[in-house]
């Protein structure tokens, strides 16, 4: 399964918002520099999905705002 994901960068809260089945929003008070706001989505979307962090793979956009993510169930 694929899943979409905006990610908003050091933000005040971190906060996940689902758009639609395979799209999300999500904020991470992490800074977007070596790799941090990336491991801390994944942490939330791990979480999130009831699933290992080691099931969810970033796909595309290591260094954007739009993410591609895939999970192994």
């Amino acid at each position: 399964m694929f899943i979409k994901v905006k990610v908003f960068p050091d933000s005040k809260k971190e906060e996940i918002i689902k758009k639609e089945d395979d799209r999300f929003e999500i904020k991470v008070r992490e800074k977007a520099e070596g790799g941090l706001a990336n491991k801390k989505v994944i942490e939330i979307l791990a979480k999130y999905l009831n699933v290992p962090e080691e099931k969810i793979i970033l796909v595309r956009g290591a260094k954007q705002r739009n993410k591609i993510f895939e999970i192994h169930k």
